[in-house]
């Protein structure tokens, strides 16, 4: 029969195990005997289901963090990984010795307040929390633990703080103007341009092949990125698309083409070597000498690509459309980033709404128009 005893000043788990072993687990002091009753039930409930462990075999947060990359490793980019290894080597040092089940939701709720008050980026921590979310995911899968802290702990809210995110920043159409006539070599001036005229991003423009311009259709069609020095096929179906540009941009790439330095890679942007790119040499010797040369504060590389969404925005392009040329997954994530580009007052849109619902030199009713004092 399981039970909670109490033996000086600590509660004592008396239970048989999955081979019919009498076991006796004394809990830390301090827990209280709901605290320990709990523990119990969980322990009686995975003996039920099928899937205990004893609790020498649990491993520490450590290793099952070790276990974690280790599984990750095969699945993801390089680039990916070594930004999920710099989480557990950086942030999960006060867990590392504590067995994975004993992280408890208060635990994880503390963890991620003095996070909070320590000044952290809220998308730096989220960000975090994705991973210990997949650690503990793991730790449920193995049987280690009974359920995953994360579903129940209280994730971090941006309380309407303008610090708690990046400031999108966007050129102006005189600041493109500018930087687009303080380059000096070809090479560059196209890949400015095409970054501005057509939103795609640093490692997909690097990663362009000549095969992937669709002269006829006046397209370029993105099916892989260069970045940290390997070619990556598109993440996902969305990211390979293909993104529509004017006439003016397909003759700047018509005109690249014949001083485009040859290469048996097909590269658009390549090195005068024929191969592909470096994006740190890129930015730091041509894109931010450029924003010098033009007078304009330092931005990052990819502002051309917010630049880009923007215009579209002020345009009146359609949501859906701006999706698909970005590369986002769904509308949502384009209107999460960009919305607050959009106009909130449309003067336009409320007369067309009246005109189809009255007609033409048609009166609004009077009592439609009366004030209730």
């Amino acid at each position: 029969m399981a039970k909670v005893a109490k033996r000086r000043d600590r509660y004592i788990l008396d239970y048989y195990d999955h081979e019919g072993c009498r076991k006796r687990r004394t809990m830390p002091k301090g827990t209280t005997k709901k605290a320990a009753q709990d523990e119990l039930d969980a322990i009686r409930k995975s003996l039920h289901g099928g899937y205990y462990v004893p609790v020498t075999e649990i491993p520490t947060f450590e290793a099952m963090a070790g276990e974690w990359l280790e599984l990750k490793e095969t699945k993801i980019r390089s680039s990916t990984w070594a930004v999920y290894e710099g989480h557990t080597r950086n942030h999960f040092n006060e867990w590392l010795d504590f067995r994975i089940n004993q992280i408890s939701i208060e635990m994880v709720d503390h963890f991620i307040i003095d996070r909070q008050k320590s000044g952290m980026n809220i998308s730096t921590l989220r960000k975090i929390l994705v991973s210990l979310r997949q650690i503990f995911t793991l730790a449920v899968k193995r049987g280690y633990c009974v359920r995953n802290p994360m579903d129940y702990a209280d994730m971090p809210t941006s309380q309407g703080k303008e610090s708690d995110g990046k400031k999108i920043q966007i050129l102006s159409l005189e600041e493109i103007a500018r930087l687009l006539d303080a380059v000096a070599d070809q090479k560059h001036q196209v890949l400015f341009s095409l970054a501005i005229f057509s939103g795609a991003r640093q490692g997909e423009l690097l990663g362009l092949k000549w095969s992937d311009i669709l002269w006829e259709d006046s397209q370029i069609h993105i099916q892989r990125s260069f970045n940290n020095q390997e070619f990556y096929d598109t993440k996902t179906k969305g990211s390979n698309r293909k993104i529509d540009i004017g006439p003016v941009m397909l003759a700047k790439l018509n005109d690249w083409k014949f001083a485009c330095p040859p290469g048996d890679l097909d590269l658009v942007f390549p090195t005068a070597t024929g191969n592909p790119t470096n994006h740190n040499n890129m930015v730091n010797r041509f894109f931010i000498p450029a924003l010098d040369a033009a007078g304009l504060k330092k931005i990052r590389f990819h502002a051309m690509r917010h630049t880009y969404a923007s215009l579209l925005i002020s345009q009146g392009e359609n949501i859906k459309y701006i999706q698909v040329q970005m590369g986002h997954s769904n509308p949502t994530v384009t209107l999460n980033v960009y919305a607050h580009l959009m106009e909130d007052k449309n003067q336009g849109s409320a007369r067309r709404l009246e005109g189809a619902i009255f007609p033409t030199g048609h009166k609004m009713p009077l009592q439609m128009c009366r004030t209730t004092l």
